[in-house]
């Protein structure tokens, strides 16, 4: 993929705001809920909305976990799902869980889950963002100590619905494309070391959580990360198969979120 001059300087600019986010939070602002966090939204069908969210130190670490792969997995992941599918894609934002305009996305991004604590309100506020009709996917964390921190906050989330694998027939895995193939879908740099996962991630997980009417509202890929695969699309050195399943899983995520 290919950056135009118009493209660079989305990254660009997408670089400066990030860059501004950070600094209003090492001034202490009490809420992320600024222009520079949130970015402007065109009127598209849809949008890559990132989760800022909390660890145990709070917002205030530089590159924040919730940062990771930021933004060129935004700008791959829009690329590919505007030549993979016909929805029409708006600019990537990052969303703080206080704010309002949390509801105007239909699909969520969280990476390095295993990192994340989610306060009270931040749990409650992800819920009923969810129980609303709002889609969460996670991603890149590994083994079995970043799950059990992941599972912390989502206990809380949802307290009384299990976290469960997702079946072969489940309408996300062939909404757009028939995803039969589960392989472990790994970081660049496993790969550089002539493996495919981190810590004692050894098999990969594909895990949701399903509403009152069989919808699912998150999906969990666990010892994975699809985020390395659409941010490396383009780099020799991951390999082609691994980059075109992560994109056929994130057009069907999309989609599904899309529509039911």
């Amino acid at each position: 993929m290919r950056h135009s001059r118009r493209q660079g300087l989305s990254v660009r600019l997408a670089g400066s705001v990030a860059a501004a986010a950070l600094a209003a939070l090492a001034a202490g602002l009490p809420s992320l809920a600024s222009e520079f966090a949130t970015g402007t939204r065109r009127d598209a069908e849809f949008g890559f909305a990132r989760l800022m969210y909390s660890d145990g130190r709070g917002f205030g670490s530089w590159r924040g976990a919730w940062l990771v792969d930021y933004p060129e997995a935004e700008y791959h992941f829009t690329q590919g799902i505007e030549r993979l599918t016909r929805v029409d894609i708006g600019e990537p934002v990052m969303i703080d869980l206080a704010q309002d305009s949390l509801f105007d996305h239909p699909w969520l991004y969280a990476v390095e889950v295993g990192r994340w604590y989610l306060s009270d309100f931040e749990a409650e506020r992800l819920r009923e963002y969810l129980l609303r009709g709002g889609f969460l996917m996670v991603d890149d964390f590994h083994g079995t100590y970043e799950w059990a921190v992941f599972m912390e906050s989502m206990r809380r989330v949802f307290p009384d619905r299990p976290l469960v694998d997702i079946p072969d027939e489940d309408p996300i895995m062939h909404v757009l494309y028939d995803v039969d193939e589960r392989i472990q879908i790994p970081g660049i740099f496993p790969i550089m070391q002539g493996i495919t996962y981190e810590q004692d991630g050894v098999t990969p997980v594909w895990r949701g959580i399903y509403d009152d009417a069989g919808r699912l509202m998150v999906v969990v890929n666990h010892n994975m990360d699809l985020g390395d695969a659409w941010e490396h699309a383009d780099d020799p050195r991951y390999p082609q198969p691994m980059t075109t399943l992560a994109y056929r899983f994130a057009a069907n995520y999309v989609l599904y979120a899309m529509t039911h």
